[in-house]
């Protein structure tokens, strides 16, 4: 397991996305120490009285080379509106890296389901996918076209699809609609789904009539960070897990779902 730190991050960008979801750009005071796919970092949001406790974020990319992570963030409540308007230079306390990772496999076919924010983990594993030779197919889906983000960053590491509930782009429908997670889930070696639980049980069901491997990445809530609140835990074929420790990454087999 690597080792957790806190630190300040200074905040480089601070970019808006579309109404209620933006990018953090954070330069980490020193090397970068190995952040893995999957991984999460909790955000102290200082200045916030109505934010008691730290707000766990996706680790949505990592730059060794300017020791730089970003962060992937849609306003749900208080602590993620006062981050929304953060100031370039800012310093950000975080504890990190947190949670398990995804499985990466060399030179193999696999696809990626992102649905809504759900898009947050699977950027940076895309990324490191694309490193080590595989072929990537990635299924983006959202209730509209202002809702898909980041497709176009996504095409630098495998052939990009989308679905809208409302049909302004791509195909409409809910994701599992696409004829790819549909029909074609047996030409993969590995599905990664992260998004709605709904969705993601659904891309599970799929993915397990077809006999493929497939890794959840969880959004439970998660206050601590640490397995120390209890608030995150999930039931598995092995007991009570806390998302944030033993997760947020699951293979499907693990989990309790009804599928």
């Amino acid at each position: 397991m690597l080792k957790k730190q806190i630190c300040d991050f200074e905040i480089l960008e601070n970019k808006k996305l579309n109404h209620d979801t933006f990018l953090l750009l954070l330069k980490y005071p020193g090397d970068l120490p190995t952040v893995l796919p999957g991984q999460f970092a909790e955000v102290l949001v200082e200045n916030a009285p109505h934010t008691f406790l730290r707000r766990p974020l996706s680790i949505h990319d990592v730059d060794y080379i300017k020791n730089t992570i970003t962060l992937f963030i849609k306003i749900a409540g208080k602590g993620t509106e006062k981050l929304s308007h953060i100031k370039k230079g800012t310093l950000l306390n975080i504890i990190f890296p947190l949670g398990n990772t995804f499985t990466l496999l060399n030179k193999k076919k696999v696809l990626l389901a992102g649905g809504g924010c759900g898009v947050a983990p699977l950027f940076y594993l895309a990324r490191k996918l694309y490193e080590k030779k595989c072929t990537i197919d990635i299924v983006l889906g959202a209730k509209s076209s202002s809702d898909i983000l980041r497709s176009s960053a996504y095409k630098k590491f495998g052939d990009v699809h989308i679905t809208t509930d409302d049909g302004s782009s791509g195909i409409k429908g809910f994701i599992i609609r696409h004829p790819l997670i549909k029909n074609e889930l047996h030409n993969y070696d590995i599905i990664y789904t992260c998004g709605p639980e709904r969705m993601m049980q659904s891309v599970a069901s799929l993915a397990k009539k077809a006999g493929v491997r497939c890794e959840v990445s969880l959004e439970n809530m998660m206050a601590c960070g640490i397995g120390a609140c209890l608030c995150c835990v999930t039931d598995t074929q092995n007991g009570h897990k806390c998302v944030c420790t033993d997760g947020p990454v699951f293979n499907i087999n693990d989990l309790k779902w009804q599928i």
